[in-house]
């Protein structure tokens, strides 16, 4: 069986910004240890890629969901 990562996306994520955009949430199934917390979407794929595993992204709660059809 692969191994799975879960992430998801940082709440916190400012436009044009440098910083990491996603934030490492839990890996199952993997021998895998991961130091930093915060990573970028190549970093993940690639370690994904190198172990074998599936990249998850965590769902919003439904509390979020509304606030995005809010927007204007």
């Amino acid at each position: 069986m692969a191994g799975k990562i879960f992430y998801r996306e940082r709440e916190k994520v400012v436009d044009k910004s440098s910083q990491p955009r996603y934030m490492l949430a839990g890996v199952s199934g993997v021998d895998l240890k991961i130091y930093g917390k915060h990573l970028r979407m190549s970093e993940l794929k690639f370690i994904a890629e190198q172990v074998g595993a599936e990249l998850l992204l965590l769902p919003r709660g439904p509390k979020h969901q509304e606030e995005e059809e809010v927007e204007v």
